[in-house]
C-alpha cells in the first residue's frame, strides 16, 4: 500500500472514533437507564487488546501453544470473582468524584496531594514504556504494509 493511503486510512479511523464517542456523550447526557450499558462497557474494555497485546499473543502462542491465555484469564477472573470489589471502587469513584487511579488513592489517604502526586509519577513512569512498544507495534505495521509496495496491484 502506499503510505498516503495508509495516512488517510488512519485519519478517516480517528475521525470515526471521536464521532462515535461524540454521539455517545450526547447520548448519555439526553437519556435515562439504557439496556445496553452493560454490552457497551463491555466492548470498551477492548482497549485491554492493544497492538502490544495482540502482537505478543500471536507470538506466544506460535510458540508456546495455550500458554498465551494467561494475558485474558487473569482480567475473566477480575471481572466474574472481583466484580463486588470492582461495583464498591466504581460506586466510591462517583461519589467521590474520582477520576483516576491517583485521585483514588489521594482519597483514600486523606485527600493528600502529596500521595496523588507519587501515584501519577509512577503511573507516568510505568507507561512509557508501554507507549514505546504501542509505537514500535505501529511503526513496525506501517512499514510492513509500506514495505511491498511496488507501485501496482498483485
Amino acid at each position: 500500500m502506499q503510505g498516503w493511503f495508509i495516512v488517510i486510512i488512519a485519519i478517516a479511523y480517528v475521525t470515526l472514533l471521536f464521532v462515535i464517542a461524540s454521539l455517545g456523550d450526547q447520548r448519555s447526557t439526553s437519556s435515562g437507564p439504557d439496556r445496553a450499558r452493560p454490552f457497551i462497557y463491555a466492548l470498551s474494555l477492548a482497549i485491554y487488546c492493544t497492538s502490544w497485546t495482540f502482537f505478543g499473543s500471536v507470538g506466544l502462542s506460535s510458540e508456546r501453544g495455550l500458554e498465551f491465555l494467561g494475558i485474558y484469564i487473569g482480567p475473566v477472573l477480575v471481572f466474574v470473582f472481583g466484580f463486588p470489589l470492582l461495583r464498591r471502587i466504581v460506586r466510591l469513584a462517583k461519589t467521590e468524584k474520582i477520576t483516576s487511579i491517583a485521585d483514588f488513592l489521594g482519597a483514600r489517604y486523606g485527600k493528600s496531594f502529596a500521595v496523588a502526586a507519587i501515584a501519577t509519577l509512577i503511573a507516568t513512569i510505568g507507561a512509557v514504556p508501554y507507549m514505546a512498544l504501542q509505537l514500535k507495534a505501529i511503526s513496525g505495521s506501517v512499514s510492513l504494509m509500506v514495505e511491498h509496495y511496488t507501485g501496482s496491484p498483485p
